[in-house]
């Protein structure tokens, strides 16, 4: 039973990433909609473009990795209190 449970999490954790890699491959994720970051862009050099592009992707990746890290951790956890909180009662 543990490997059907260590299958899934391994299934859904292999479609998340296929799916952020075709979200970040896409050439309209590039695409910003804001008028003064869409000038920018278009007077500038290849060089300007390459180091925006990697500015966004580090503000963007660290905190979505930190954020998905405290869920899985959340989620791991969930039940510890209800089995502490209930071998307790079953004490008395």
């Amino acid at each position: 039973m543990e490997l059907s449970v260590l299958a899934k999490f391994r299934r859904k954790t292999r479609a998340g990433l296929a799916g952020a890699f075709i979200l970040a491959a896409s050439a309209a994720g590039y695409a910003q909609s804001c008028a003064l970051c869409y000038t920018q862009a278009a007077g500038a050099g290849n060089r300007f473009i390459e180091g925006l592009r990697t500015g966004i992707l580090v503000l963007i990746v660290p905190p979505m990795f930190m954020s998905v890290g405290i869920t899985v951790l959340a989620y791991k956890k969930r039940n510890r209190t209800v089995d502490q909180d209930a071998g307790s009662k079953s004490d008395w």
